[in-house]
């Protein structure tokens, strides 16, 4: 059978997965990815308890294990792109480009220095296909779990060595099993949080670590007229209610970040509404290149959004054109925007242009 390292966070999804690759007959090394400092802090999938909670699995798995540092792989991509997306004025979504960039890239790289053949996580997606043919990422069996919209920046390499041992599982599966594996993880609930804002608030990490984008600015209506005061842009995203500082009568919602000017504008929920999108850093993952012509899909804006059918036109080597069979509420600059054929996955990218 062939040699897998597994990603082990800690969590229950990643210590069955790990568990069931081991009992199929893989050669089988768990790793636990250190991304951050945070010791003293325990937190989510990155702190002293996670690490513990990996080897501890490991060792009743009966499989060896390993504390890999990928922390300056991480500041080099995912914090520099936080902050990068910031300053853009854009809403990044750190956890996608964690999984491009460190899950299935640096991590790779470290199966290579160790000579192993695969990887494997416990992301709630699918794989199909063959090396002959190409490799289709599908949505994970739960549809409550599914996790494939954080995988769109996976391409055909990172593909053909990657497991999803719990893809076809039910979440409630994925938990039996662990009990009958004996693992302490068994009941440990599911983590939201991003790794490196222990708090779980993006907005006070970036005021710690990012102080320069923390300056007074001006919510104003979509005349123009100032409503209230704000401390900084950064800490605002589109379709936002709460938290702008403005009470009225109405709903008031987050139309729009002006980030050189240090403008917020709020106004009525209608204001939301866009026919489409630009996307860049879009990757093809179903293979070869996307079609040379517009075709139909669906998309999803958002992890837990809804799918929304869509005519998708590629506009040269990374860039896409998206525009919605119907209106689309808060389309935020800096999220992603995920392709869809049915339960498979054919690519996604950034959001840099929401069309009015």
């Amino acid at each position: 059978m062939p040699s897998v390292l597994v990603a082990m966070s800690g969590g229950v999804d990643s210590s069955v997965a790990a568990c069931l690759l081991h009992e199929q007959g893989y050669d089988v090394l768990g790793s636990h990815m250190r991304l951050v400092h945070l010791d003293g802090v325990d937190h989510g999938c990155c702190g002293p308890s996670a690490r513990r909670d990996a080897a501890e699995t490991a060792r009743i798995g009966g499989f060896p294990f390993e504390i890999c540092d990928l922390t300056a792989d991480f500041e080099r991509t995912v914090l520099s792109d936080f902050a990068a997306e910031h300053e853009a004025g854009r809403t990044p979504n750190p956890c996608a480009r964690c999984n491009g960039e460190i899950k299935f890239g640096a991590f790779l790289r470290r199966a290579d220095e160790l000579g192993i053949d695969l990887v494997a996580s416990g992301h709630y997606a699918r794989r199909a296909g063959d090396d002959a043919h190409g490799w289709r990422l599908l949505r994970g069996l739960d549809p409550a779990k599914d996790q494939s919209y954080m995988l769109h920046m996976l391409g055909q390499p990172a593909l053909a060595r990657s497991l999803f041992p719990v893809g076809a599982l039910p979440k409630a599966e994925t938990r039996a099993l662990a009990e009958r594996y004996g693992l302490p993880v068994a009941t440990k609930p599911d983590s939201q949080e991003l790794c490196f804002a222990p708090s779980g608030d993006a907005g006070a990490y970036a005021r710690e670590h990012l102080p320069h984008l923390v300056r007074e600015g001006e919510v104003v209506d979509p005349d123009g007229t100032v409503l209230g005061r704000h401390d900084g842009a950064f800490a605002f995203t589109i379709g936002q209610r709460r938290g702008t500082g403005v009470v009225s009568g109405q709903r008031r919602y987050v139309v729009d970040v002006h980030q050189a000017t240090n403008r917020i504008v709020v106004g009525a929920g209608e204001l939301l509404e866009r026919r489409g999108l630009v996307a860049d850093r879009f990757s093809w993952v179903a293979g070869g290149a996307p079609p040379g012509r517009p075709f139909e899909a669906e998309v999803r804006i958002r992890s837990r959004g809804d799918d929304v059918p869509c005519v998708a036109e590629p506009l040269g080597h990374d860039r896409i054109r998206m525009e919605f069979r119907r209106p689309q509420r808060a389309v935020a600059p800096g999220q992603s925007a995920v392709l869809y054929g049915g339960d498979e996955l054919l690519g996604g990218g950034r959001i840099v242009e929401a069309i009015r």
